[in-house]
């Protein structure tokens, strides 16, 4: 297995969406999505991308802008039906989110991938 040092973007997400117990105790989708603010937070404060575009990408993706952060616009993508109230989900909504924020996550890191393979580094 590769050091973290040495994983992409996408081979982190991909990592960390295996195991997320092992990332943030008890697996919920809104203690993942804290755990991914700090990495996004730590990654800016070191020089890193971070989560850059992340939230216009789920704009993009929905179709349709709200106020909501980005933890909101995944939920919206996952539950398209809603939900009664977003801190308190269902195990199978709060499961199912959880797995749709990482496909995301591999798509937006994906597209992140390609986007830097075609316009070269930097």
């Amino acid at each position: 297995m590769k050091q973290l040092s040495e994983m992409s973007e996408r081979e982190y997400f991909a990592w960390v969406g295996q195991r997320p117990g092992t990332f943030v105790g008890r697996t919920s989708f809104h203690s993942l999505a804290a755990f991914l603010t700090g990495y996004d937070q730590h990654a800016i404060r070191h020089g890193g991308p971070g989560l850059a575009g992340w939230r216009e990408w789920l704009v993009a993706r929905r179709g349709k802008d709200c106020n909501h952060t980005w933890p909101g616009l995944v939920l919206h993508i996952a539950l398209p039906g809603g939900w009664d109230n977003m801190w308190d989900l269902s195990t199978d909504d709060e499961q199912h989110a959880i797995t749709i924020l990482f496909q995301l996550l591999d798509e937006f890191a994906a597209d992140q991938e390609a986007s830097k393979g075609a316009h070269g580094p930097g």
